[in-house]
């Protein structure tokens, strides 16, 4: 039996007296012009072995060796260092699978009542999982979010009378065993199976079936989970998103599917989301249809200015920063791994920050725009599309913020600000309990809530706040001064996007505190 290669050159045999061993059975899938694959570890895409194995472990013991990475914060870090490889846990899904277990389909899916009631006894069923686990297996030297798993918790195949057998870091295996650090085992597919037996001490012999792969590079595991879950059509994509972020920045699924696949899907969700939510700024003012009697910005503006800004690549090209919804960093392998409803919600947040901080304000610029009418002119009648309770410092048709340009350039500081410092404001620690709503509007709210909770939403207030006493009035504003209406036509055009971010920028860089001290550094980037 050949097992000289585990992964990146990992052979971890060992022979002789040895801890808990079970014994494994090795699956040869490499063919030769595969060979001919273009590996590049940069890319987090090493070639990995050319085999991978078979075997069982009861599940509780399985639980205890496995782990997702989960992003942990750096105070010092400057950016991307804290945000780490996060996928979503649902643990309503793993509670239902741990009725199953019991007693199967359809008893599960029953309430408390009717599963305490004898009555249904009879829908009792073997609740088998014949589904493999798929799994990773670390490697001495395998590090996540800077720290390497320990030698004391290798897991290795030793090589026992050349028949391969699966070492375990222990003798026994005991309810309490915990990793010094990282688990030994990172699951690819199957996490919700494994959570389910998180302290289910009454399935403690429950053994489940596991695939393991030894050393895998994290853009393969990427690529194994969309070809487990997506390729067959198991669920959809943008879901595939949020299950799994890494698969955001992945460049063979780009040319795939000949567009840049996530961030088209997920910016287009995202204005829906803000165009639908009846609590978002954006709440039937965005136009839908592209209508020409529509002044509202159009949903293609608004899916041009996202994939221009918070879901654009994480790596930012030089000079410029990446986006807080984007893919992972190629140098890092990491990814704030935000589901779609914690991302609809902290834009929706941001954009509310704005307006009420508007609708307050009685600076000279928001007063002018409530009342539009020139010198010795009657004021004009609102327009038929606003509702008498909506601000026109917000919402007129002379306000800047409900432009293209103006979209664009509240997403791209929100965007920029947020980037700088996301491992300061602890983004990657925003994980919102979400199984309680039934819908997707439900689970924004939900995530709203939460979010108002975070540490973060006093930056992103503060953002609001400054903001609103920019003065943004377009250059057709009634009564405007001839210098000023002469300085802001420089935000007409394509050009106006990066005129408009620069002198927010500028104009943020004059706050006192984080804000401004932020802006400050960005525009030492420029």
């Amino acid at each position: 039996m050949d097992i000289s290669t585990l992964g990146r050159g990992e052979r971890g045999i060992v022979t002789g007296d040895a801890p808990r061993q079970i014994p494994v059975l090795t699956v040869n899938q490499w063919l030769p012009g595969w060979n001919k694959i273009d590996f590049d570890p940069e890319e987090h895409r090493a070639k990995p072995a050319e085999f991978f194995y078979l075997f069982s472990l009861p599940a509780r013991e399985l639980r205890s060796l496995s782990g997702i990475v989960r992003r942990v914060a750096k105070d010092a870090a400057p950016r991307t260092d804290d945000l780490g490889i996060q996928r979503q846990h649902d643990p309503e899904r793993s509670e239902e699978i741990t009725r199953f277990v019991e007693y199967g389909y359809p008893w599960s899916t029953l309430s408390d009542a009717k599963r305490a009631s004898a009555e249904f006894n009879d829908l009792r069923k073997p609740g088998w999982l014949p589904t493999a686990i798929v799994l990773n297996v670390l490697v001495k030297g395998d590090e996540r979010n800077g720290t390497k798993i320990a030698d004391a918790d290798l897991v290795t195949v030793v090589d026992v009378g050349g028949s391969p057998r699966l070492q375990l870091p222990y003798k026994a295996w005991a309810a309490n065993w915990a990793p010094t650090a990282l688990p030994p085992f990172e699951v690819i597919d199957g996490q919700h199976r494994l959570w389910a037996f998180e302290g289910a001490s009454q399935l403690e012999n429950f053994e489940l079936p596991v695939v393991a792969f030894v050393g895998l590079d994290i853009s393969w595991q990427a690529y194994l989970f969309w070809t487990i879950n997506i390729k067959p059509k198991r669920i959809n994509s943008s879901l595939a998103f949020d299950l799994y972020p890494l698969l955001r920045n992945e460049d063979w699924l780009d040319r795939a599917e000949g567009h840049p696949i996530y961030r088209q899907t997920r910016a287009q969700e995202l204005t829906e989301i803000l165009w639908s939510y009846p609590e978002s700024a954006w709440y039937d003012r965005i136009n839908m249809l592209g209508e020409r009697q529509n002044r509202w910005v159009s949903q293609s503006a608004w899916i041009n200015s996202l994939t221009a800004t918070f879901v654009r690549s994480w790596d930012g090209r030089s000079g410029s920063t990446g986006g807080l919804f984007g893919g992972r960093s190629k140098k890092q392998g990491e990814v704030l791994g935000w589901s779609r409803a914690q991302q609809a919600a902290f834009l929706i947040f941001a954009w509310n920050a704005l307006k009420s901080n508007v609708r307050e304000s009685l600076a000279e610029w928001a007063v002018a725009l409530r009342n539009p009418a020139k010198q010795g002119e009657e004021k004009p009648a609102r327009p038929e599309e606003l509702k008498a309770t909506d601000d026109l410092a917000f919402y007129g048709p002379f306000s800047l913020i409900c432009t293209d340009q103006g979209v664009r350039g509240f997403l791209q500081v929100v965007n920029d600000l947020c980037y700088q410092r996301a491992s300061l404001l602890k983004l990657n620690r925003w994980i919102p309990d979400e199984r309680s709503a039934p819908n997707p509007i439900g689970v924004v709210e939900a995530s709203l809530k939460s979010l108002a909770g975070e540490e973060f939403a006093a930056f992103v207030t503060d953002i609001g706040k400054a903001l609103a006493t920019f003065d943004w009035r377009t250059s057709a504003t009634p009564g405007l001064e001839e210098g000023l209406r002469r300085a802001k036509l420089v935000f007409r055009g394509s050009g106006g996007y990066k005129e408009l971010r620069t002198q927010l920028l500028e104009h943020l860089a004059t706050v006192q505190g984080d804000v401004g001290d932020t802006a400050k550094r960005l525009i030492g980037k420029s």
